[in-house]
This record gives C-alpha cells, structure tokens and sequence, in this order.
C-alpha cells in the first residue's frame, strides 16, 4: 500500500491507496505539531490506519509533500528507520521529471503543495486552469495549457484572518465559519462573517476574473483545500470542488516516479 502525506502549516492530509488502485481507500487528518517525533508521528499513524482495519506494516511505499521543513525531517527518519522505506519527496527540483515547467521568477521557491495540485488539476481537468487551495493561507495557482505553472497570488486564509483579527482586536473574538444570508450584518457575529467570510468570497471573484483577463482565456477554476467546503457551490466563479486533488495528486506522481523505493 502507498502512503501519501501532505504536510501543511496546520494540518497533515494522510492518505492509503491499494497497489494498483487510483482510488483512495482511506485518508484522516493529524495536527502538524512541529515538536512531534518520529516515533509519535508512527504511533499516531498506526492508531489511526489500524481504526480503519490496516497495519503499517502493510505500507511498502510513501510519497510526501511538506511546507514544513522541521515535520519533513522527522517523517523522513521515521520512514527510513522505522518503515525501512525511501520517500519520494515531491519538490522543486522534481516538477521537471514531472514535465512541470516552473515558469516564474524564483521556481526553487515554488512551494510542493503547488506544485502537487498543478499537477493533478491539469491531469484531471486540463488547462489552462487556476487551482485555488483554501488552508492556513488560500493560495490561486495558474497552469497553463500545456501544463506549466506561470505564478499565482498568496492570501491569508479565512480562519487565520479571523484568528488575527481576535488576537489583536480587544472586543472581537473567534465564531464558528459560515457564509452569511445578508451583506449587512445587525449584530457584531454576522458583521465578522460577513467581512471574513463573504469578503474572502468577493476576493477569489475578482481574483479569477482578473487572472482571468490577465492570460486572456477563461480558465477553469477548481476549489480544494480543508476549507473548501466553505465556500464549495456558493459562487458560479468555482467550476470544480476537488476535496482530495492534493493526496490524488500524490498518488500521481508516485505513480510517474516509477514507486520509488520498495522495501
């Protein structure tokens, strides 16, 4: 079975498909704590693969993709040491033996998990395309038709802009995430949503139309990331809802890589 990790600042997306399957058999989600070892990153995996009837044991193959250096680390000693596995690290350097052309200013920089997403995005959609990923931060990335990434735009995401928003405003706090009814909130809560989250919403409109004029084509837009649901099906800017194009598109470039490394 192939293990598939998508390290993020705040969470890590695991996933397990079957040798030979496309089809995801399972996925769960772990905090990415920063100060977690390689043997608790292997015991938690082992709890939560044997509460869906699977044993570690069972994984002969992982691919991963990280934005946090430090969890990159432990996970790759704990596979090393502990599966006896050789990951295959999606990255940078990578996305030519991916037929991935980075076609921006600082292509080393180009985070994995864009990289990932392009990939899968023009796999199943085709291009040209514009990827829009909404977790700790909502990035829009942009693939071309030919499948090449030619840049894309970096925002706060919705629940971090109203974690920043309580942190540093005395009498404004955190509520739960919704997309409000009306505009014009009457009360400070709907107020918060309303500016938050329908104002996030009004963002990624103009953005796609903007890039939209920018490359001259209406690409096709697809909306993933852990709070995609969101925002899903509520404005006739998103095309595709893909909840899992990240952990698929791991699977993807497992797959072009040849496995990897067997035990």
């Amino acid at each position: 079975m192939l293990l598939a990790l998508d390290i993020g600042n705040s969470n890590t997306l695991c996933g397990v498909y079957d040798d030979g399957s496309p089809t995801l058999r399972s996925s769960f989600r772990l905090s990415t704590d920063r100060d977690r070892t390689p043997d608790e990153w292997l015991a938690l995996l082992t709890t939560m693969l044997a509460a869906d009837g699977m044993r570690l044991a069972d994984i002969d193959a992982v691919v991963l993709s990280s934005v946090v250096p430090g969890v990159t680390t432990w996970l790759l000693e704990m596979s090393r040491r502990r599966l006896r596995l050789e990951p295959t690290v999606v990255s940078a350097a990578l996305a030519a033996d991916l037929g991935v052309r980075l076609l921006v200013g600082e292509p080393a920089k180009v985070g994995a998990d864009r990289i990932v997403d392009c990939v899968a995005a023009f796999a199943r959609y085709g291009g040209p395309a514009i990827v829009i990923d909404l977790g700790t931060a909502t990035t829009l990335d942009v693939v071309s038709a030919e499948g090449d990434y030619l840049g894309g735009a970096i925002a706060a995401g919705v629940a971090t802009s109203l974690q920043a928003l309580a942190t540093n405003a005395a009498q404004l706090f955190n509520i739960e995430l919704h997309l409000p009814q009306r505009t014009v909130g009457t009360t400070t809560v709907e107020q918060l949503r309303s500016g938050i989250v329908l104002g996030h919403l009004l963002m990624l409109e103009g953005m796609i139309g903007r890039i939209r004029e920018e490359i001259g084509v209406a690409a096709s837009t697809v909306l993933t990331g852990g709070l995609a649901p969101l925002l899903a099906d509520r404005s006739p800017s998103f095309d595709h809802h893909d909840p899992n194009l990240t952990i698929d598109g791991l699977k993807m470039i497992h797959d072009r890589m040849a496995g990897g490394m067997r035990r």
